[in-house]
């Protein structure tokens, strides 16, 4: 059993995780915090989220509670007088005569390199150790998922430093806190993100010493496990616990969740808006819910919804994924890697035993025999969401898929989610940003790399050169390099979501700038001074000679 496996392992590993001492804005600043995001005196909420105190916050408080009922106060004067806003990381970085996607890449990440230093008191900017690379935009932090994608195109610009700093940071964030949150924020500490980790060791390894990397991070890795399988040890069939999920047969997986069920401190009013559109639900429900798809890295998606209803409809935390159940089996075998490394041969065994367990689950309950793709699970009801999305790559991206069902996979994705500007987040048009017409760098790595290692390197390069065209034809139309695009027409545009797309972008350099390195004649057709075939914006007329 997958319990007595986990019994095997560290106590240590599978304790109850305590309280961070952190505060987030919303629990530091109480009303006055309510207040200023309820006016919606900021027309993004994060903003005064990330809003650093010029005072100790006991001050503050005292004199807000001093001054808010007297006649004539302005909440956005006493703001202003006692917070320090933060100013948006636009890269203001336009491209210059000559020079192509992967020098502008190159150049950029100096960009979005921030320095160690110690955030002011009160601020809920969490403080790192080393250098490091915020996405850009209003993104003035790191996030975790995002982490590993901006890696491969620091380790391919020759940045090889700064990546293996970004490693380190996220090792010591996890060792500080028991995880790694979702962002270098106070307010993040309540969830984590897609886990990464793993993958990230696996990169930095590649790079050296394998025995010599794998024991420098085996603790953080330990600690990481533990904080998705807490309390797998004792949970019953059909019931959850935090991030893990037993089915009715008896297998363990894992699920998003939030230790928090209140608004978002970066999105208080968005949230407060959805709970209240949510008849019949109880609004730490909603929340919940809002919170774990946040940590999901989608946010928002259709893949969390009842279909064709609105966003208050949303259900995150019923649903195991196959994507992080996916990146928890890596995890399970980079860990037990770490351990034969370590000589640690009982605890190696162990993690294998799991990964194969998990390995069999993904087999048995999240494969869609109907539509020939690998889905999300509402874990309550023994069924599968029938969403199509992206996510199903992930076991090909990790490597369990069996041959016919990648083949599978792979018809599927032609036929549903092949988009002209490459592969498109899911079918729907729900208005969110993780669905249609929207595409990600993230998931097309995950594509391009999870298609190749099945040999079905036919679809792997169309993605890739759609892909590489629409970045792009957006950097010959505007000098940037965007968070997201519009893979379906040729607007240069993307949107959805709650707040504006971004431009800088972390994630986005990272998997084209390692994109056009393996595909050296896109590079060529979209290099300064060739010629736009016929006007057609997406050199669509090069982009087919090839």
């Amino acid at each position: 059993m997958a319990s007595e496996a986990l019994a095997r392992l560290s106590p240590a590993l599978l304790s109850p995780f305590g309280v961070c001492e952190e505060l987030p804005p919303s629990r530091l600043f109480r009303d006055l915090f309510d207040a200023v995001q309820s006016a919606g005196l900021f027309p993004d909420s994060k903003t005064f989220a990330d809003a650093a105190p010029r005072l100790p916050a006991a001050k503050i408080l005292r004199a807000w509670e001093a001054e808010k009922d007297a006649p004539g106060f302005d909440l956005a004067v006493f703001v202003a007088a006692h917070f320090a806003l933060p100013i948006a990381t636009e890269t203001g970085f336009m491209t210059l005569a000559g020079r192509d996607v992967p020098d502008h890449i190159d150049a950029l990440w100096p960009m979005l390199e921030r320095h160690a230093e110690t955030p002011p008191a009160g601020s809920s900017l969490l403080a790192l150790a080393r250098p490091y690379v915020v996405p850009g935009g209003r993104f003035g932090e790191i996030y975790y998922w995002d982490t590993y994608f901006t890696m491969l195109g620091l380790v391919r610009s020759g940045r090889v430093d700064l990546a293996r700093g970004m490693v380190e940071n996220v090792s010591d964030l996890i060792e500080r806190y028991g995880h790694m949150p979702n962002g270098n924020r106070s307010y993040y500490l309540t969830r984590s993100q897609p886990p990464f980790f793993a993958l990230m060791v696996a990169m930095v390894a590649g790079l050296g010493d394998h025995a010599a990397v794998h024991r420098r991070y085996l603790p953080a890795l330990e600690r990481e496990y533990a904080f998705w399988m807490d309390g797998a040890q004792e949970i019953a069939p059909g019931a959850a616990h935090r991030r893990v999920v037993r089915l009715a047969d008896g297998a363990l997986l894992n699920r998003y969740f939030d230790d928090r069920a209140t608004p978002r401190d970066e999105s208080w009013r968005e949230d407060v808006e959805t709970a209240a559109a949510a008849p019949g639900r109880e609004p730490t429900d909603v929340w919940r819910d809002l919170r774990a798809a946040a940590e999901s890295g989608w946010d928002f998606s259709s893949r969390w919804l009842v279909p064709g209803e609105p966003l208050s409809s949303i259900r995150t935390t019923r649903i195991a994924p196959v994507d992080l159940n996916c990146l928890m089996l890596q995890l399970e075998v980079t860990l037990g890697e770490a351990y034969g490394w370590d000589g640690r041969p009982e605890e190696a065994s162990a993690l294998k035993q799991a990964a194969l367990r998990r390995r069999d689950a993904i087999q048995a309950h999240l494969w869609d025999a109907g539509r020939g793709v690998y889905g999300d699970l509402l874990w309550d009801e023994g069924a599968l969401t029938g969403v199509v999305s992206a996510a199903t790559l992930f076991p090909l991206f990790c490597g369990i898929a069996t041959s016919s069902r990648a083949r599978a996979v792979a018809a599927a994705v032609r036929a549903g989610l092949l988009g002209r500007g490459g592969l498109v987040t899911t079918s729907a048009r729900s208005g969110e940003q993780w669905d249609a017409p929207n595409g990600w760098a993230p998931l097309q790595w995950i594509a391009v790399s999870g298609l190749s290692d099945y040999d079905e390197h036919g679809l792997a390069d169309e993605i890739a050169r759609r892909w590489i065209a629409k970045v792009c034809t957006v950097y010959e139309a505007t000098g940037k390099l965007m968070e997201k695009y519009d893979v379906l027409t040729e607007d240069l545009a993307a949107g959805g979501g709650e707040y504006p797309n971004q431009d800088g972008f972390g994630w986005t350099n990272g998997v084209t700038r390692e994109l056009m390195a393996r595909y050296p004649e896109m590079a060529q057709v979209f290099r300064p001074g060739v010629a736009v075939a016929n006007g057609t914006p997406d050199r669509a007329v090069a982009r087919a000679a090839l």
